[in-house]
């Protein structure tokens, strides 16, 4: 079988003429062995209408296979030959034909160097369209986020509001001014709890020591 790839007529038929000359190859072979099987058929019903013949369906099989292997041996030759032609006068565009899908190139030459430039133009044009579509996604995680930390501040506007509306009705003044008060209050408490505690331990360990 032929080595060369002809990948111009493979574009062209849709199919390799190497796999098309494989077939028709295993084609002849099958005929060829089915043609064998029904002329030893044959030899077998003839012998059979001999009185006093000798020969047995195993010689007759030997010299079947025998035949089949000379045959086949011829048949190769003739294959390889006949494939020859085929893949040069029938299945083989001319160097000089150019495919109606390719006649493009011809208006529109260019060099491998040129080639290769528009490969990694390409190349880049794809990282960067890689690169935006990550900080595109990037951006709509963020959105959203900014989305639910915008409802949750409403949320607590809306508390604030409600709160210094309570206020209000009942006569404590300015919200802000309370909360302030409020937190300042707390802050004290805290101190006096930390005080509390601390003279608490103080206590133990002076009754441990007793």
């Amino acid at each position: 079988m032929s080595v060369d790839p002809m990948t111009y007529e493979t574009q062209f038929f849709g199919f390799t003429p190497q796999t098309c000359m494989l077939r028709v190859y295993i084609a002849f072979q099958d005929y060829l062995f089915e043609m064998m099987l029904v002329v030893e058929g044959v030899m077998l019903k003839k012998l059979d209408g001999i009185p006093g013949c000798k020969i047995n369906p195993s010689q007759i099989r030997k010299c079947t296979e025998k035949f089949l292997l000379f045959m086949k041996e011829h048949f190769d030759k003739l294959f390889a030959k006949m494939e020859d032609v085929l893949l040069q006068l029938v299945l083989n565009i001319p160097k000089n034909v150019l495919l109606p899908e390719d006649r493009v190139q011809e208006q529109y030459p260019y060099s491998q160097e040129e080639f290769q430039a528009l490969q990694d133009q390409l190349q880049q044009l794809q990282q960067q369209c890689r690169a935006e579509a990550a900080m595109e996604q990037a951006l709509r995680a963020e959105l959203e986020e900014q989305k639910v930390v915008k409802a949750e501040l409403e949320k607590i506007l809306q508390c604030f509001d409600g709160l210094e509306n309570i206020c209000r009705e009942h006569g404590a003044g300015n919200f802000k001014e309370s909360f302030a008060l409020l937190t300042q209050s707390s802050k004290k408490l805290q101190d006096v709890l930390k005080d509390v505690e601390e003279k608490s331990k103080k206590m133990k360990q002076d009754d441990q020591l007793m």
